[in-house]
């Protein structure tokens, strides 16, 4: 609870008690009153230079206020829709339109575009300008991620106050003066720092687009869905737009992007590009045929294929022992995958080797801002269930060495590919010694081939579950796509397979008992 004292006013005739400090525009927000607004963003400050969030102050010597820069004080009475707030916000729209371009029908921006909700909203009025409208820079590639269209501009400074302010790079500046100021690049600089992307998202109109995104789907088409970024332990909050119902755009991926959903605790407003742009290999090489690849390939059912690998798994371990199993796991488990991981192997099977991360090709560069040098979301949930403490974990070397040398002779592997670690020769010559390889996961990756099962798990869109971050934030993500052919989510894999080796006992059902984890 904060401390401040309470003050109280009304705003729109409606009654609201704030701390004292806040500002007009917030204070309308907690009664659902919605002030046009477009430089203002509770991440960036208010520098008050757009003009269109004003209201009405009863009793001020100048009753139009600025509702961005106006501080709520006891008694006050404001008005948001009063006749003279109407036409300041009306004519400040039109200043914003005056050199604006009629290209709607072609800008990205459009179903989601701040000048086009305003114009319905507090528009409608008949232009006063009878210029001709002023040109400047169209489609400029300002960097990897982001174009620039100069004439779309309305100069709100939310992203050059976002490189100044947040990522500290200064690349972008207004210059000019008077109706001839842009936006643009400093001289000598690109927009390629870790974080870019967020300025297409705090950017109100079409000024800056995503490169990727670009005439690849209408955003009235897209699906949004709650979910957390796999990029990092961070686990930053997303929403996921996916494209199912024009499936013949966006090149046929259905994950169109994922944009930055605020949470205070974790990751503010912002997310980074490696996070941002990671979901394009959503729909690349991916499993959904449960397979017997040995000795020759073969479909098969999932009863038949859990019924193999767990004859494997019976057999192999009464006439080599149990010891020369090993488990290959992945950061990439949900809590609820991880329960179900641990309920099959550690304390049905009884297996005693292990290798978790992370490794070489789970780690990667980060900041002192969001990005995390271990690039999986999920190995604090393992480590909450031992993985790491009681349990140790081999290495990539480790686990060659037993294999040259004849201790493992079996492995299952969950969402890792040994090709990444070893190389693809080194990859191929070890796992082609081993008398039993289960692989298990969304993807193929090159290891896929040389397995005798394929067991095709869901992606972390087409299930729900929870990742626990690295500070220990348990934090939910929902289903946003139908799995890919007979894909299924990793605990219910091991739900299953647990069931063959426990007499009368069918699936337990983990997803409800990982609640503890979460």
């Amino acid at each position: 609870m904060s401390d401040k004292k309470m003050i109280s006013l009304t705003i729109d005739g409606k009654p609201v008690s704030v701390p004292e400090g806040t500002l007009v525009i917030e204070a309308a927000r907690q009664l659902g009153i919605k002030i046009p607004h477009y430089c203002y963003h509770r991440g960036l400050g208010n520098p008050g230079n757009c003009r269109i969030c004003a209201c009405e102050v009863e009793g001020a010597p100048k009753p139009i206020q600025m509702s961005c820069r106006t501080i709520a004080a006891e008694g006050m009475k404001i008005h948001t829709s009063s006749p003279n707030a109407r036409r300041f916000q009306s004519s400040s729209l039109e200043f914003h339109l005056d050199n604006h371009p009629l290209d709607c029908p072609v800008c990205d921006q459009s179903g989601e575009c701040k000048l086009q909700d305003y114009y319905m909203q507090y528009g409608l009025y008949e232009s006063a300008v009878r210029e001709d409208k002023l040109h400047k820079g169209k489609r400029i590639p300002i960097g990897p991620h982001v174009m620039l269209d100069q004439e779309r501009c309305i100069l709100c400074t939310r992203c050059t106050r976002f490189t100044a302010e947040v990522t500290k790079t200064h690349e972008l500046g207004v210059f000019g003066r008077g109706h001839r100021e842009v936006v643009d690049l400093a001289p000598g600089r690109a927009l390629d720092n870790a974080y870019s992307g967020n300025v297409v998202d705090i950017c109100p109109v079409g000024a800056l687009t995503d490169r990727d995104f670009r005439f690849k789907v209408r955003v009235w088409y897209l699906d949004e869905t709650e979910s957390i970024c796999p990029g990092c332990s961070r686990g930053c909050s997303i929403y996921v737009h996916t494209n199912t119902k024009r499936p013949w755009h966006n090149e046929g991926r259905r994950v169109a992007r994922l944009k930055p959903r605020e949470n205070p605790e974790v990751n503010g407003f912002w997310i980074c590009d490696e996070g941002r742009y990671g979901h394009k290999n959503l729909d690349e090489h991916r499993l959904g045929r449960v397979m017997r690849l040995k000795p020759r390939p073969e479909d098969l059912s999932w009863s038949a294929v859990l019924d193999e690998v767990a004859r494997e798994i019976k057999e192999g371990s009464a006439a080599k022992g149990a010891e020369g199993l090993a488990v290959v796991a992945s950061g990439m488990l949900s809590n609820e995958d991880w329960a179900s991981f641990n309920e099959l192997f550690v304390r049905t099977l009884k297996i005693k080797r292990f290798l978790f991360g992370p490794e070489p090709d789970q780690i990667g560069a980060e900041d002192d801002f969001l990005r995390r040098k271990e690039k999986a979301p999920n190995l604090r949930g393992g480590l909450e269930l031992g993985f790491g403490r009681e349990i140790k974990s081999l290495s990539w070397d480790e686990l060659a060495k037993s294999i040259e040398s004849g201790q493992t002779w079996g492995l299952y592997v969950v969402e890792r590919d040994p090709a990444r670690a070893w190389g693809t020769a080194r990859a191929k010559a070890l796992l082609e010694r081993l008398d039993f390889l289960s692989f298990q996961s969304p993807f193929k990756g090159e290891a896929g081939d040389w397995a005798h099962y394929r067991l095709p798990a869901t992606a972390y869109v087409e299930e729900e579950g929870h990742f626990t971050n690295f500070e220990g934030k348990a934090q939910k993500y929902s289903k946003a796509l139908e799995p890919l052919g007979l894909a299924r989510p990793d605990w219910q894999i091991f739900d299953d397979l647990r069931s063959r080796f426990m007499e009368g006992e069918g699936s337990s059902g983990r997803r409800e008992k990982a609640g503890a984890l979460a």
